[in-house]
């Protein structure tokens, strides 16, 4: 049914889907590393904010190397950005790690260190929507307060197989469904079954609808049309761009990497300098026109070292590096917010984007290939 046609389950029905999802997590939960107990609103904060467009797979060993490192609110908020980025290396979508950081800095400076337990506190922290301070207040807190996450509206909206008007009624229909659902007093364990359910049975292409709890009542399985729910929106063709990257060596073995500005797309991370291809452009006047730009520097254009292809979430890369030397000037950081010489051992030390990692890879390689030449020379 149309979002703006949807109404509200009776008492009944509400009663009879909580007991059924409960009973089910009760023995379906599965056993991550932040849902040990005490449930701890850090622990809880950081483990919702990686989980987002972040497969559990790949969240659970950076979620326990992070809280190694910074092992509450105060540590994080008095680490450099730079070790934050690190840390968060290959995780992707790096305004999160910023956002925490900045919302860390601000609650041990407001707050003590303690996370605030109140709805409008928590929307103020930078990095936290009605979501994720859903999650915190329910799960750490015990508040009655639903959440709504890409799993709990996949669930929900086949449960009442609720297509969409606009994507805003859908998303206000179906917030509205998930706090009719709460149950009082058991919010967290109810929004951690939900989210579970929507991540484990009702899955995007194959739901296991026989496994599902919520089988008796699901409108979409009664139609057969699971797989219309939630109605999938248009998707843009993705664009390509050619984009280009320099290892500018200064002749003793190191070489210039430079700092992405803190706000925008891979903030504040370190990276070979270069940029985007101009229509018409060779590669190699691209990458001089680049480098003056952004550090007033000319320079030669040498043997290419490797392409690497990458997808962004709203576009897609081929990167082509090239080695290059410096011919008049010094580096100035016109269009970066540092740059420094380094060695390649040192770029272990530095947060640098999954393109630029790869380009470490190939650096890596030839290094490791002309130690092995020389040393069967000798």
């Amino acid at each position: 049914m149309p979002a703006s046609e949807f109404a509200l389950p009776d008492f009944l029905l509400v009663e009879r889907l909580q007991r059924a999802l409960l009973k089910w997590v009760a023995n379906h939960l599965r056993l991550l590393p932040w849902r040990a107990e005490p449930r701890d609103p850090y622990k809880v904060w950081i483990s919702e904010v990686m989980l987002q467009q972040t497969r559990v797979e790949t969240v659970s060993p950076y979620f326990e190397r992070w809280l190694e490192r910074f092992p509450d609110v105060n540590a994080l908020a008095s680490a450099l950005l730079d070790d934050v980025l690190k840390a968060w290396e290959g995780l992707g979508y790096y305004a999160r790690a910023r956002n925490l950081h900045l919302a860390a800095k601000e609650i041990a400076a407001k707050y003590g260190g303690a996370i605030p337990c109140a709805r409008r506190e928590l929307a103020r922290l930078p990095g936290i929507g009605r979501y994720t301070a859903g999650a915190i207040l329910s799960i750490a807190f015990g508040q009655d307060e639903p959440v709504l996450d890409g799993n709990v509206r996949r669930a929900l909206s086949r449960l009442y197989a609720i297509s969409e008007d606009s994507s805003r009624e859908q998303d206000e229909s179906l917030w509205r469904l998930a706090g009719v659902l709460l149950p009082p007093g058991r919010a967290g364990e109810f929004n951690e079954a939900l989210m579970e359910l929507g991540a484990t049975v009702c899955t995007p292409r194959t739901p296991l609808c026989t496994e599902c709890p919520w089988a008796f009542a699901c409108a979409a399985r009664a139609q057969g049309r699971q797989g219309d729910f939630p109605p999938r929106r248009a998707r843009k063709k993705t664009p390509h761009y050619e984009v280009t990257a320099a290892i500018i060596w200064n002749g003793d073995g190191r070489f210039l990497v430079a700092q992405r500005a803190a706000n925008g797309l891979l903030g504040g991370l370190w990276e070979f300098p270069g940029g985007k291809v101009e229509p018409g452009e060779s590669l190699e006047d691209c990458l001089r026109r680049e480098i003056a730009e952004e550090l007033r520097i000319d320079i030669r254009v040498g043997d290419p070292l490797t392409v690497v292809k990458h997808a962004y979430t709203h576009f897609r890369i081929t990167l082509h590096a090239f080695h290059a030397c410096v011919l008049r000037g010094e580096p100035q950081a016109i269009g970066c917010a540092a740059w420094r010489w380094i060695w390649l051992e040192e770029a272990a030390e530095l947060a640098f984007s999954a393109a630029d990692l790869r380009i470490l890879d190939a650096l890596r390689k030839m290094s490791s290939s002309r130690e092995n030449t020389t040393t069967r020379r000798e």
